[in-house]
């Protein structure tokens, strides 16, 4: 079998790639995004949501011999051969529009017809199934699952509802401005979020997409601890000897800031800013053991992150 990874430069799947090649050597796995790089040490393939022509592209690679023609480059791995190992498993990282559900579906559906048959849905905490967005997705693999039962031919699936990811600190939206700045901008007010790694998502991710036995549920991913962003202020504070300070906005005004300083488009911005008020209003404020429970191994402090990320926030001299 060929695990098929989506989002290959985002911060779930290169680390999902990176256990599957230590872990689990046995397991032959492709990673998709739309740009290539030249110096990763997997196998790649383009892929891109907005445009079908590259759909096929990840299922034709894994039928070549590997020699790094134009669609998929080379690693070390020659023998990528169809006969021996097809696509059957699938981790979806969604496209950053609003309007996701669509392609979404469609590839879905497209993947089953070349064969695969497991499906690892990235979701989000904040999205319930039959919810917006992802929780549409959620549903539909949920309901493909369901209506194949008792016909033999169902699907294997599971969606990742992920708390806010600490790596958005070191990697995302706050690193810029805790280094420039020493300021962390939200509009979440005083409300607590289970903040998680993105190596905790990736090691539940390995276990739904490689477990002999499909998981065909969500998992709740969260943290080891709730913590404000005034409370992780603090803690960035002490790891780093100097204050940051969490500037605290309002919904609109955290919309403007997401459209001017990272160029988002403006309908998602928005959706973004109604997130944080919903953490303002406690929507993140919980606890449970899922990721212990899948992974057998407890979730990673916040604290534990900040001293192990602490040079990306070095001022430059």
């Amino acid at each position: 079998m060929t695990i098929l990874l989506l989002g290959g430069r985002g911060k779930t799947t290169s680390r999902l790639a990176s256990i599957l090649s230590t872990s689990a050597p046995e397991v032959r796995f492709l990673v998709a995004s739309r740009t290539i790089s030249s110096s990763s040490p997997y196998k790649q393939v383009r892929f891109d949501w907005l445009d079908e022509s590259t759909w096929a592209q990840p299922f034709d690679a894994v039928a070549s011999t590997g020699n790094g023609n134009s669609t998929a480059v080379a690693a070390d791995d020659p023998g990528f051969h169809s006969s021996s190992s097809p696509i059957t498993a699938v981790y979806i990282v969604g496209p950053p529009i609003l309007d996701m559900v669509p392609p979404m579906k469609k590839f879905i559906d497209f993947a089953r017809g070349r064969g695969a048959r497991r499906f690892v849905l990235l979701s989000s905490s904040a999205l319930e199934r039959g919810g917006f967005a992802m929780g549409q997705v959620h549903d539909y693999l949920a309901g493909l699952e369901e209506e194949g039962v008792g016909e033999g031919n169902g699907i294997e699936w599971a969606a990742l509802r992920p708390s806010w990811f600490m790596e958005n600190f070191s990697q995302g939206q706050h690193l810029l401005s805790i280094k420039a700045e020493n300021k962390i901008y939200s509009a979440t007010g005083e409300g607590r979020i289970p903040f998680v790694s993105a190596a905790d998502i990736a090691r539940v991710a390995f276990h739904a997409l490689t477990d002999a036995r499909p998981h065909n549920t969500d998992h709740l991913i969260l943290g080891a601890e709730l913590l404000s962003y005034d409370e992780l202020a603090e803690i960035l504070s002490s790891v780093l000897d100097r204050k940051i300070t969490h500037v605290k906005l309002s919904e609109a005004e955290f919309a403007a800031r997401m459209e001017s300083t990272l160029g988002i488009p403006q309908d998602y911005a928005q959706m973004l800013a109604v997130l944080e008020t919903n953490v303002k209003n406690g929507a993140e404020d919980r606890m449970n053991d899922d990721v212990e429970r899948v992974t057998g191994k407890s979730p990673r402090r916040f604290r534990d992150f900040a001293e192990a990320s602490s040079e990306c926030w070095v001022k430059e001299a």
